[in-house]
């Protein structure tokens, strides 16, 4: 049995011929273990009126007021939203993935101008398991909510896939590498991610979600 921080939920896997019902009563044995699990939780951060996310090393509050402009717009350390509040949510998870994507490309091509490589395409996604990847054919994809961490992490896992463009593999000469693009190491940021990074995705979720 897992628990994933990023989502809240206990996961069990038997082995193909386990038989179902005592590993289920097992499971319910575990039902203290998951309450402490779902205690520790971070706490969720709705995308409301008066929220404030930290952007790119930078607070930003989101405001709202009656009107019928639906864009948003940044004033400052505001986000400036009108139109339908239901579906604010969406609007605001809308405009930090153009921001992460706008962002995550510059540096990827400053990365990769440094490495001297050329990468075909950034994209960004939502995946809870990895915050970035590299394909074969020169691709990079990242979380979106790479936005959301501290300048320092981000820069570093962007390091690390601009990095496989040359090395396909995690061998000594590819961390030699990332450390060169860095320049400093990148362990700390690695480090970050794996003890906070499961409340990056409880960003723009609601309470009860």
């Amino acid at each position: 049995m897992t628990f994933d921080p990023a989502s809240g939920r206990a996961r069990l896997v038997l082995p193909a011929r386990a038989a179902l019902k005592p590993a289920l009563a097992w499971a319910r044995g575990k039902a203290d273990w998951i309450a402490e699990q779902q205690a520790a939780l971070p706490e969720a951060v709705p995308f409301e009126p008066g929220a404030v996310i930290e952007v790119a090393d930078e607070r930003l509050e989101l405001c709202w007021t009656p009107g019928g402009r639906r864009a948003l717009m940044r004033h400052g350390d505001r986000l400036l939203a009108e139109g339908p509040p239901e579906t604010l949510p969406r609007r605001v998870d809308a405009w930090l993935r153009r921001a992460s994507l706008d962002l995550l490309a510059r540096e990827t091509a400053d990365f990769a101008d440094k490495a001297g490589v050329v990468v075909a395409r950034v994209m960004v996604g939502d995946a809870r398991g990895r915050w970035g990847s590299c394909s074969s054919g020169g691709a990079i994809r990242y979380s979106w909510r790479l936005l959301l961490a501290p300048g320092w992490v981000r820069r570093a896992t962007v390091a690390h896939e601009v990095a496989h463009r040359v090395h396909m593999h995690h061998g000594p000469a590819f961390h030699v590498l990332v450390r060169e693009l860095l320049g400093t190491d990148p362990t700390p940021a690695r480090a970050w991610l794996r003890t906070h990074g499961a409340r990056l995705h409880w960003i723009g979720r609601s309470a009860s979600s």
